[in-house]
């Protein structure tokens, strides 16, 4: 079994990125995505557009990361000094040594920077070299190419479709795809191919 992060400060930094818990303060760092870019989350489940919106989705996060079961970090892009989204663990199971990884999203003007592949760099590394982990899984909705492409191409593998396994919160149900890289694969050849990425 893996130890419980819930109640560790973990910080996960290199030249481009920091990554630091989530926290209630955050509301005000990420409040203006909420306000001005709302189509953020077109594929997401759950949406933090909005004041009500991002007070409630830090607040359902904070109480899953207290039962243990997910971690959240706010995303600090080093290179323009400004918050820039978030990102976290979840559906964290210790017994099987594994978690998903997602909720992951970013500012309109730092998407395709080449942050993402910073975070899930160190997010993985996390993962796999500290906390012990087996697996990590992602998942998105199956029709959300540009999100499918950006975990492709740093080396995770596709696992399947489940179909109509969620509900959307705007209504109707949506297919996800299942992603995954293992702890041989990663220390394999994904390691390697996101620091190539990433210099």
């Amino acid at each position: 079994m893996i130890e419980n992060i819930s109640n560790k400060h973990i910080v996960l930094e290199n030249d481009r990125v920091l990554l630091r818990p989530l926290t209630e303060d955050d509301y005000e760092n990420l409040l203006l995505f909420a306000l001005n870019e709302a189509d953020l989350w077109k594929y997401s489940l759950i949406s933090p557009a909005g004041e009500e919106g991002m007070k409630n989705y830090i607040s359902t996060t904070l109480q899953n990361k207290a039962a243990g079961i997910e971690y959240p970090f706010i995303v600090f892009d080093k290179a323009t000094q400004q918050y820039a989204g978030s990102t976290r663990f979840y559906d964290i199971q210790s017994f099987n040594k594994t978690t998903h990884l997602g909720y992951t999203w970013y500012g309109k003007a730092f998407q395709r920077t080449g942050l993402n592949r910073n975070c899930k760099f160190l997010l993985f590394q996390f993962a796999f070299e500290e906390w012990g982990l087996e697996r990590v899984e992602l998942r998105a909705d199956a029709n959300n190419a540009p999100s499918i492409n950006a975990m492709e191409a740093i080396g995770c593998t596709v696992e399947g479709i489940l179909r109509s396994n969620m509900t959307i919160e705007t209504g109707g149900r949506r297919d996800s795809i299942v992603l995954s890289v293992l702890k041989e694969e990663w220390f394999r050849s994904v390691k390697k191919l996101l620091q190539q990425k990433i210099k």
